[in-house]
């Protein structure tokens, strides 16, 4: 199966993913574009055909586990692992730093996939990775639903993402919206209380 972008878009559009407005991003940066993947995913078809075209992507792979940052990137990760045949495991930001919990371990020289929905600037993938290679794990691999950078994101390792738009991003500090008196929302799920 290969989706073209369209699919993508439309799939997004007719879920109501893709949103228009101004909203704080996890990055810190601002958007008049949001895509919430939770809403693509919550529906299993869509999730059964974004994951096979990605997992097609990676059939010849040597991968053990596909490690997702939550919470974003769970179902994505969980459903993906699926489609190949791996371990899926998630890791979770603790006291601004991203961990494994829940008695989950990367294996020394394990082959992690790294799996996100949506990247912007590639920070939590960047700190997943740093992760996985923390703990003796190598990253073979980075792969998102949506890459909002337009493909400008360097994770050291091969990239995979099922399509690639360049949104424009601002800095709080330079965005028109504000300027224009508009406050942003934030929609994403850093910042959720953890215990």
């Amino acid at each position: 199966m290969t989706l073209q972008r369209d699919d993508v878009l439309t799939m997004f559009s007719e879920s109501g993913a893709l949103l228009k407005g101004h909203f704080l991003l996890t990055s810190g940066m601002h958007s008049d574009t949001y895509f919430q993947c939770a809403k693509v995913f919550q529906y299993p078809e869509n999730s059964d055909m974004l994951c096979a075209d990605i997992a097609d992507h990676y059939r010849t792979a040597a991968i053990d586990t596909v490690v997702s940052p939550a919470v974003g990137g769970i179902v994505f990760g969980q459903d993906l692992a699926r489609h190949l045949k791996v371990r899926s495991i998630f890791t979770e930001r603790v006291d601004g730093r991203m961990t494994l919990r829940r008695g989950f371990e990367i294996r020394a020289g394990e082959q992690i996939l790294v799996a996100e929905d949506v990247t912007t600037t590639g920070g939590s993938v960047k700190e997943v990775i740093e992760l996985v290679r923390a703990t003796g794990g190598k990253v073979v691999g980075v792969t998102a639903v949506v890459d909002r950078s337009g493909g400008s994101i360097d994770f050291g390792v091969p990239y995979h993402s099922l399509i690639e738009m360049e949104v424009k991003n601002y800095q709080p500090e330079e965005c028109p919206l504000c300027k224009g008196g508009d406050v942003p929302v934030k929609p994403g799920s850093r910042g959720l209380n953890r215990t």
